[in-house]
C-alpha cells in the first residue's frame, strides 16, 4: 500500500524535506507580499462592482456616491492597516487576532475570533474560485458551462500547489500577482492620461446602457441604508489583510519588522488599486445592475437572459485600451489567474491558526504537525474539504456566496483591536520609561480607533447583509465554536484521568497475578511463535484458547496438540453462533470478575502480508478482537507477528527507495512554540 500511496505522493507534492530545512522555507518580503496579501490585491477584482451593484437599485443617479463609499472604504483600510502594524509587533508568534483576544479578552472572545476566522478563510476559498471561474467562463463556454466541475479541479490544483510548501508555491504566486498589480496601475495611468492629458472620450461597453431602478427616488432612511449596504459590499476588499497578522511565523527575520512593511505595501496597493477602478469606471459610465436579465435596458428593451454581465474591471479595460487589444487580453488572463490565487491567502492563514489552535488543544493535534514540505498539510487538506463542499452546495455562484462574506473578518477586527487597547492598558500600567510609554500611547490610540470604527462597520454589515445570506455564516461560527469547545473539553478530560498521581495508586500497584491467554485457530508458525514468546513473559497462569466453530477442525486441532506434546493447557470454548470475538471477550471478562486484581494478556498471533490487496483477502478477526479488547479493563494485548515471504520482498523492494515512509510512520514538529502573556478573563 505504501508503494502506491508513496510515489504518486512524491510526484504531485514532491520529495520530503529535513526538519533542519525549515528556515529555507521562510519568505522575503517579495514572496510574502503574493502569498498573504493576494486576496485583498486581488479583491479589488469585485469589490467596486459589488459597490456599483447595490446603488443600481436605485437606478443611474445613485452612481455619484460611489466615490463617498471609496474614500469611506479607504479611510476603513488605513485604519485596519494601521491597526495590524501594532499588532504583528506586539504579537509575533502568529497567533493574530485569535492570540491577541485569547490573551486580554479570555478563552472566550479568543474561540470567537477564531471561529470568524475559520469561516472567513474557508469563505475566501469558495468566493476567490467561482470569482476566478466566473471571469474565465466568459472566454472559455466549457467552463462556465461546468462551473462547479471547474472550481472544485481549481480547489485541488491550488491545495497540491500548497502541499508542495509555502515557498515554492509562494513564487508560482508572484509572477501573476505582480502582473496584476502592475496591468491595473497601466490601466490607471494610461486611463488618467487619456482622459485628462489627450481628452479623449472613453465608453464602457454598457456606456449606452440605461438600469431600469427597482426602488426609484429613494430619500431618507432607505437611501441611508442602501448607501450602507452598498458601504458593506465594498468592504470585501479588506479581507485577507489580518491573513499577514497570522503569518508573522513564515517571515524571514526580523520577522515582525517585515511583515509590518508588508502590510504597508498591501494597503498602499489595494486602496489605490480600488480608487482607480472606481473613478475609472465613473468616467467611462459603466452601468452594472443585479438582475441585467431585466434591469439593463439597450435600445428600449430588456438585454434579456442571454446578455454576460462582465465584471467592472473588464469593461473599464475595454474602454482604456480598446476591446480584444492586447493590454486588454493581458489584464482580463491576469485577473482571472489572481482570482484564483486570491485563495492562497486562506491557504496560508487557515492552516497557521489551525496549528494553533490545535496547541491549545481546540482542534485534534494533527494539525499542529507539519507534513512532508514542512507545510501544514493536515490544514490545508482540511481547509480544501470544507470549500469544496461549499462551492457544491451554492454550485460556485459568486454572487450568493458573497453574501455570506466579510461577517467574520469584522468580528475579528473589532474583538482583536478590543483586545490591543486592553493590551496596551496592561503595559502602561507597568511602563515608566517614556519615550516607550508614548510609543504605547500613539498605539493605543491608533488600536482604539480600530476598534471603534471597525466595530460600527460590522454593524453595519450584520444590519444590511444578515437577510441576504451573513446568517450562513454566523451559523457556521457557532458551529466552529461548539466544535472547538467540545474538542477542548475532551482533552482536559483525558488529561486529568491520564495525570500521573502524586501518592500510589492502583496503575502504579504491582498486580498480584498475570493470566496469560495465547488465541489459537490453527496449530501453524505463527501459532507456535506467539507460544513461544509468550513463554518467556512473567506469567503466573499461561493457557492457550481456542474457539470450536467447526467440530471436525476442532477435533484435529486437539489431535495435533496432544501430538505435538506441548506443554501449555488448551482451553476450547464453544460457540453455536459462530461467533469468535463474543466468546473470547466473556471469556476474559469471567477472568477478570474472579481475580479483580490480577493482570489479563492476551498474545494474539498475525502474519504479516506486503501487498495491499491481500489484505482483502484475509478476515480481520484478529484487528476486530483487538479492538473489543481494548475496552476492557485490566487487559493487555500483544500482537505477535510473523512475516510472511510476501512482506519481506516489500521491504527489500521498499529499501530501494531512499525516501520510503514505512507504513504508520507518524510525524511530530517541528512546531515554534509560542510564548503566552497572562491569559486576563473578561
Amino acid at each position: 500500500m505504501s508503494k502506491l500511496t508513496d510515489v504518486p505522493k512524491r510526484i504531485l507534492i514532491g520529495r520530503a524535506l529535513r526538519s533542519d530545512k525549515l528556515g529555507e522555507t521562510l519568505l522575503p518580503k517579495r514572496i510574502a507580499l503574493p502569498v498573504f496579501a493576494s486576496d485583498p490585491l486581488s479583491s479589488v477584482a469585485y469589490a467596486p462592482g459589488e459597490v456599483l451593484l447595490v446603488l443600481s437599485i436605485a437606478g443611474v443617479s445613485a452612481y455619484h456616491f460611489s466615490p463617498w463609499i471609496a474614500l469611506a472604504v479607504v479611510v476603513l483600510m488605513f485604519t485596519v492597516v494601521a491597526s495590524y502594524r501594532q499588532n504583528v509587533h506586539a504579537y509575533p508568534s502568529g497567533g493574530g487576532d485569535y492570540e491577541v483576544a485569547n490573551t486580554n479578552l479570555g478563552p472566550k472572545a479568543g474561540l470567537t475570533v477564531a471561529s470568524a476566522l475559520l469561516v472567513d478563510y474557508v469563505l475566501t476559498v469558495a468566493v476567490s474560485i467561482s470569482s476566478g471561474v466566473e471571469n474565465l467562463g466568459s472566454a472559455i463556454p466549457f467552463v462556465v458551462e461546468h462551473k462547479t466541475l471547474s472550481a472544485i479541479v481549481a480547489i485541488v490544483l491550488l491545495t497540491l500547489m500548497n502541499l508542495r510548501g509555502v515557498k515554492e508555491s509562494g513564487k508560482l504566486f508572484a509572477i501573476p500577482t505582480y502582473l496584476f498589480v502592475a496591468g491595473v496601475f497601466i490601466m490607471i495611468l494610461w486611463g488618467a492620461f487619456r482622459g485628462l492629458v489627450l481628452g479623449d472620450s472613453m465608453n464602457a461597453p454598457t456606456a449606452d446602457y440605461e438600469i431600469r431602478p427597482e426602488h426609484q427616488g429613494l430619500a431618507g432612511f432607505a437611501l441611508v441604508f442602501l448607501l450602507l449596504r452598498a458601504f458593506s459590499s465594498g468592504c470585501a476588499a479588506l479581507t485577507g489583510v489580518e491573513a499577514i497578522s497570522n503569518g508573522v511565523p513564515a517571515f524571514r527575520k526580523p520577522k515582525s519588522k517585515n511583515a509590518a512593511t508588508t502590510l504597508a505595501a498591501m494597503g498602499l496597493l489595494a486602496v489605490t488599486m480600488f480608487c482607480g477602478i472606481i473613478g475609472l469606471a465613473m468616467a467611462t459610465d459603466v452601468k452594472m445592475a443585479e438582475n441585467p436579465a431585466k434591469d439593463l435596458i439597450h435600445n428600449g428593451a430588456a438585454v434579456g437572459e442571454s446578455f454576460v454581465q462582465d465584471p467592472v474591471i473588464s469593461q473599464v479595460a475595454a474602454a482604456v485600451f480598446g476591446d480584444g487589444s492586447f493590454f486588454f487580453i493581458i489584464l482580463a488572463a491576469a485577473t482571472a489567474l489572481v482570482l484564483f490565487l486570491a485563495a492562497n491567502t486562506a491557504y496560508n492563514g487557515f492552516p497557521l491558526l489551525g496549528s494553533i489552535l490545535a496547541q491549545d488543544r481546540y482542534l485534534p493535534r494533527q494539525l499542529h504537525t507539519r507534513g512532508d514540505r514542512l507545510a501544514f498539510s493536515n490544514g490545508i487538506v482540511l481547509l480544501a474539504g470544507a470549500a469544496i463542499l461549499l462551492v457544491w452546495i451554492y454550485g460556485a455562484d459568486s454572487t450568493r456566496l458573497i453574501q455570506l462574506y466579510i461577517v467574520g473578518v469584522f468580528v475579528s477586527f473589532t474583538l482583536s483591536q478590543t483586545g490591543m487597547v486592553r493590551h496596551w492598558n496592561r503595559h502602561l500600567r507597568t511602563e515608566k520609561d517614556p519615550a516607550k510609554r508614548r510609543r504605547m500611547i500613539r498605539s493605543r490610540a491608533i488600536n482604539t480607533f480600530g476598534a471603534f470604527f471597525t466595530g460600527l462597520v460590522l454593524v453595519v454589515v450584520l444590519a444590511t447583509k444578515f437577510t441576504h445570506g451573513a446568517w450562513v455564516a454566523l451559523l457556521g461560527m457557532v458551529i466552529f465554536y461548539g466544535t472547538m469547545t467540545a474538542i477542548r473539553r475532551h482533552y482536559d478530560r483525558v488529561a486529568e484521568e491520564i495525570a500521573a498521581d502524586e501518592t500510589p495508586s492502583d496503575e502504579s500497584v504491582r498486580p498480584s497475578r498475570v493470566h496469560s491467554i495465547v488465541l489459537v485457530s490453527k496449530l501453524h508458525r505463527p501459532t507456535l511463535r506467539a507460544l513461544a514468546y509468550a513463554k518467556l513473559m512473567r506469567t503466573d497462569q499461561l493457557e492457550a484458547l481456542s474457539i470450536s466453530v467447526d467440530a471436525a477442525e476442532t477435533k484435529a486441532l486437539k489431535e495435533d496438540w496432544e501430538r505435538r506434546g506441548i506443554n501449555v493447557p488448551l482451553k476450547i470454548l464453544d460457540s453455536p453462533y459462530r461467533e469468535v470475538t463474543r466468546p473470547v471477550i466473556e471469556y476474559v471478562k469471567g477472568l477478570r470478575r474472579e481475580s479483580p486484581r490480577d493482570v489479563v494478556s492476551v498474545y494474539i498471533p498475525e502474519y504479516v502480508v506486503g501487498h495491499w490487496y491481500e489484505h482483502l483477502l484475509h478476515n480481520q478477526s484478529a484487528l476486530r478482537l483487538k479492538g473489543r479488547l481494548l475496552f476492557t479493563p485490566g487487559v493487555m494485548v500483544t500482537s505477535v507477528p510473523y512475516q510472511l515471504e510476501s512482506s519481506e520482498a516489500a521491504k527489500k523492494r521498499a529499501r530501494k527507495r531512499a525516501d520510503w515512509n514505512a507504513p504508520g510512520s507518524v510525524r511530530r514538529g517541528p512546531v515554534e512554540r509560542r510564548q503566552k502573556e497572562p491569559t486576563t478573563k473578561g
